[in-house]
């Protein structure tokens, strides 16, 4: 004799399962968006202060200035263009100012950034000069739309070396223009 086993789920489990996991989605997205914003933000800091490393040790290298500006296609400098259009680092053996990367100028690095927000630089360039000369110092500020609260701020000291902060160089809280 075969005894017939019925197998599925009655509807009152399937509405039980779909609650419960409509409840476990609702409290683990918002940690979930902030681990997505802040793996870009991580990813766009790291990718300035590795250009900032690079062009640093490059000049020490080469005995000539390097540079790290504004880029919009990863290839020339594009001093009008926002810090979030993207940055590149090359060699600049013409000193043309402001710099322009021109073909023959070895391109060291290019970085689009990744960040939903905005960053903001007082430079429009870094110059990285051969030791023993003073370079351009200056502070470039990460943000996404968290605002203020989740900002990051890289500090360029005078000697060239980076450093990440979430206050300013003099010690202010950071602030993210247009956001809170």
């Amino acid at each position: 004799m075969h005894v017939r086993r019925d197998t599925g789920f009655t509807l009152w489990e399937l509405l039980c399962a779909l609650l419960i996991a409509g409840v476990l989605l609702g409290v683990g997205m918002p940690g979930v968006q902030a681990f997505v914003l802040d793996g870009r933000r991580v990813a766009d800091v790291n990718g300035f202060v590795l250009a900032v490393q690079t062009a640093r040790s490059e000049a020490a290298k080469r005995g000539r200035a390097v540079i790290v500006c504004r880029s919009e296609n990863g290839s020339t400098c594009n001093h009008d263009a926002p810090p979030s259009a993207g940055w590149i680092v090359f060699v600049n053996t013409d000193d043309v100012r402001p710099p322009q990367r021109s073909t023959s100028e070895p391109l060291l690095l290019a970085h689009e950034p990744a960040i939903a927000g905005t960053i903001t630089a007082n430079r429009s360039y870094f110059e990285f000069r051969p030791f023993r000369q003073r370079s351009v110092n200056g502070t470039v500020v990460f943000c996404d739309r968290r605002g203020s609260s989740a900002a990051r701020a890289v500090i360029v000291s005078y000697t060239g070396r980076p450093r990440v902060d979430t206050k300013d160089a003099a010690g202010k809280p950071l602030r993210c223009a247009g956001l809170p």
